[in-house]
């Protein structure tokens, strides 16, 4: 390999990281924002296992659309928050 071809295979990875890194991001402004604007759904007064359950849900589909596009790195975040949110579940069983 010649050193622009390091160069432009240093640029992939590094793309790929911050891809990776926003879904990151995303992810966690997603858990801890106000989920809705909507007052009736801030009415909803969830409880703690209530809201995980609904976090798995969406979790699950987040990590079977990844799949399906074969975005492993973005399915293997998913499956570490999937595994955070089971370890909460398991205090409700």
């Amino acid at each position: 390999m010649n050193d622009k071809e390091i160069e432009n295979l240093a640029n992939k990875i590094i793309l790929k990281m911050m891809k990776i890194k926003t879904m990151e991001d995303w992810m966690y402004d997603s858990q801890y924002s106000e989920p809705a604007l909507d007052k009736d759904y801030k009415d909803l007064s969830m409880t703690e296992e209530e809201s995980a359950i609904g976090e798995i849900a969406k979790l699950m589909t987040l990590k079977n659309i990844f799949e399906d596009k074969e975005e492993y790195e973005k399915c293997n975040i998913v499956k570490k928050r999937i595994q955070i949110v089971n370890d909460i579940l398991k205090n409700y069983k």
